[in-house]
C-alpha cells in the first residue's frame, strides 16, 4: 500500500459543496505505521462540522474492484481508509442548484472525506482486502430515506478505474434509477411549535412556501405529552422554534395558572432541550422582558434575570435550560403584536366606538411585531448567528402604554387626547393582578450587529393598523 507519511492536517473543498476531503497526518517506520483517525479538537481546528458522530463502522472487501454505491443517507460521513486504496465517487443529490454535481478522488491511509446528509458516495476498491471506516451522525433507522443513483449513470458518467463490467457489483446497485428519475433528498426539516399562536402565525407567513418548514399546532404536538418527543424521528429535523408559551400573566398567580405556566414554560421546554442537545439540533426559544424587575432603564443580554411573577419566573427557567443546548437561540421580546387579541386591536376597538380609556402611563417599553420576530429569527438561522441570547423588539423611542393607546386612536381617526394616563398600582387596585417590570425596554445592539434592522415601531405600528383595516 502507498502511503504518504508526515503530511499536515489540511482540509481542501471540493466541486460538491459541503464535501471536504482531508489530509491526515500518518507517522510510520519499519513496522508500519499509526494515524490519528479522528480526533475532533484538531479537525475541529481545520474546518471539519462538528457533526457529533455517534456510529462507527468499517467496510472490508476481499477483491479489487469490489464496487459499492452509489447511495446518499440522511446524515453525515466522515470516511477514510484502514488498509488499501479505494476510488471514492460522489454525486450531489440534494436539492438546490448543486443537484448532479460529481466530484472523484482516489484516497488511501492518508486521507479522509467528509460528505454531508444527501451526498451520495460510492467506492471501488483499488487493492485486495481493502478496509475503510466511516462514522455517521445517527444511528440506522426503518424510517431513514436513502437516494440512490445508478453506478453507470450517463449524466454523472463517473469514470471507473476498473470497468463495472469487470468489477465486483450488487444487481440492486446495478438497479437504481438514473439521474433524471431521482428524487432529489430533501433538507432536514424546522419545526415550529405553537404554530397557531400570534407569532406562529407570523411565522408561517414569513416561511411560506418553504417546504423544510413543518408547523405544529397545540392538537398536533402537546408539548405536556411525553409521546410527542418520542414519537418523531428527530433525525429528519435541523431546527426546532418554540413560540409556544403560557403566556396568561395574571392567572399565572393562581394556583391552576401557577401549575400550567410552569409545566408549559419549563417542564415542557426542558423535554424541548434534551431532545435538542441528544439529536443535534437548533432550539430557538422565545423568551420575554418579564424576566426581569424593570428596575433598569434598559435590559441587555447579559442582564442577570430577576422576574417579579410567576409567569416571568417559569420562562426565566425555561431559558435557563435552553441555555445548556449547545446550539441555542433564546430570542427575547416584549410587549408582542400580532395577529388574534392585542393591545393595539383593543385599542383601536376603543377608538372606534368612541371610548375615552384610561390606560397605564408608568409601565414603558417598545412593542414587538410578530412579523418582525418572525423575520429576526429567519435572520438569525440564514446567517448563522452565534448562538446565545438576543433581544429583539421593534426600534424607536421607548414609549408607556398610555402613549402607545394616544398613537393608535390619532392613527384610527379619533383624538389622541381622551386617552387619560394611570398609575400601574391604580389601574390594578383591588384586582387579582401580577407584578409588572415598570421598564421592558431591550438593548438591541446584538440582534443590530448580526445584520438585523427591526423597522422603527410607529412605522410598523401605521401598517399593522392599515392591513388590520384592510381585512376587517
Amino acid at each position: 500500500m502507498r502511503v504518504e507519511f508526515q503530511k499536515k492536517l489540511v482540509g481542501e473543498a471540493t466541486s460538491i459543496p459541503g464535501v471536504v476531503v482531508y489530509d491526515v497526518p500518518v507517522f510510520g517506520d519499519n513496522r508500519g505505521w499509526f494515524k490519528e483517525n479522528w480526533q475532533r479538537e484538531k479537525m475541529l481546528a481545520v474546518g471539519l462540522p462538528d457533526f457529533c458522530p455517534v456510529q462507527n463502522n468499517i467496510s472490508f472487501n476481499d477483491k479489487l474492484g469490489t464496487t459499492r454505491g452509489i447511495h446518499a443517507e440522511p446524515w453525515d460521513k466522515y470516511v477514510s481508509v484502514a488498509t488499501g486504496r479505494i476510488f471514492g465517487a460522489w454525486v450531489d443529490l440534494r436539492e438546490g442548484p448543486s443537484f448532479g454535481a460529481v466530484f472523484t478522488a482516489e484516497l488511501d491511509a492518508s486521507k479522509a472525506i467528509f460528505i454531508p446528509r444527501g451526498v451520495a458516495n460510492s467506492y471501488q476498491t483499488l487493492e485486495d482486502n481493502t478496509s475503510y471506516v466511516y462514522l455517521v451522525n445517527d444511528h440506522w433507522s426503518p424510517d431513514a430515506e436513502y437516494t440512490f443513483l445508478n453506478l453507470a449513470d450517463e449524466t454523472a458518467n463517473i469514470p471507473w478505474p476498473i470497468p463495472l463490467v469487470e468489477a465486483e457489483v450488487s444487481e440492486k446497485d446495478l438497479g437504481h434509477p438514473r439521474l433524471p428519475d431521482v428524487t432529489p433528498m430533501a433538507p432536514r426539516k424546522t419545526l415550529v411549535l405553537g404554530a397557531d399562536g400570534q407569532l406562529g402565525r407570523a411565522l408561517r407567513r414569513a416561511y411560506d412556501g418553504d417546504n423544510s418548514v413543518e408547523f405544529a399546532s397545540r392538537d398536533e404536538f402537546d408539548l405536556l405529552d411525553p409521546r410527542s418527543y418520542s414519537d418523531r424521528h428527530w433525525g429528519n429535523y435541523r431546527t426546532i422554534i418554540n413560540a409556544a408559551a403560557y403566556t396568561a400573566v395574571d392567572r399565572a398567580e393562581s394556583q391552576p395558572g401557577r401549575q400550567a405556566a410552569w409545566a408549559i414554560n419549563s417542564t415542557a421546554v426542558g423535554r424541548l432541550a434534551r431532545v435538542a442537545a441528544q439529536h443535534h439540533l437548533t432550539l430557538v426559544h422565545i423568551s420575554t422582558d418579564y424576566v426581569f424587575d424593570g428596575l433598569n432603564t434598559e435590559h441587555s443580554e447579559e442582564e442577570p434575570v430577576s422576574p417579579l411573577g410567576v409567569y416571568g419566573q417559569s420562562k426565566a427557567a425555561g431559558d435557563a435550560v435552553v441555555s445548556t443546548v449547545p446550539r441555542h437561540y433564546i430570542v427575547r421580546t416584549s410587549w408582542v403584536i400580532g395577529d388574534g387579541n392585542n393591545f393595539v386591536r383593543t385599542m383601536a376597538s376603543l377608538a372606534g366606538r368612541g371610548v375615552r380609556p384610561a390606560v397605564v402611563d408608568d409601565q414603558v417599553g417598545r412593542l414587538s411585531f410578530a412579523a418582525d420576530i418572525a423575520e429576526g429569527i429567519r435572520h438569525l438561522l440564514a446567517t448563522d448567528a452565534a448562538f446565545g441570547i438576543y433581544n429583539l423588539s421593534n426600534e424607536g423611542s421607548p414609549q408607556s402604554w398610555a402613549e402607545i393607546a394616544a398613537d393608535v386612536f390619532e392613527l384610527s381617526g379619533a383624538d389622541r387626547s381622551v386617552v387619560s394616563g394611570v398609575s400601574t398600582a391604580e389601574y390594578f387596585k383591588d384586582k387579582a393582578a401580577a407584578p409588572r417590570p415598570l421598564n421592558s425596554v431591550l438593548a438591541l445592539g446584538k440582534i443590530k450587529a448580526t445584520g438585523f434592522q427591526p423597522r422603527d415601531s410607529k412605522s410598523a405600528l401605521m401598517e399593522y393598523l392599515s392591513a388590520s383595516e384592510a381585512t376587517v
